[in-house]
């Protein structure tokens, strides 16, 4: 039920940030995302539910990549490679 909710809560949060108008607040969006994916992959895998595992490892995936663009990549110096 614990882990349940905290699905819930990272989730919510995290699609709620990533609609908003401002540059900032959708800056926390992938960090939300990522807070919550154990959580998914832990859930799916000891329900069996694999199609869903394989979604949400796909959906780590994407998180990531916003973590990258909006926090790695940006804290980088300019010509420091991507």
């Amino acid at each position: 039920m614990i882990v349940q909710a905290l699905i819930l809560i990272t989730g919510a949060i995290a699609v709620w940030l990533s609609q908003d108008h401002r540059e900032q607040p959708r800056r926390y969006a992938c960090l939300f995302g990522l807070a919550g994916q154990p959580l998914w992959i832990y859930s799916t895998a000891q329900a069996e539910l694999w199609g869903m595992l394989v979604l949400s490892v796909i959906y780590t995936a994407a998180w990531w990549k916003g973590f990258l663009i909006h926090w790695w990549w940006r804290a980088m110096p300019p010509g420091a490679g991507r």
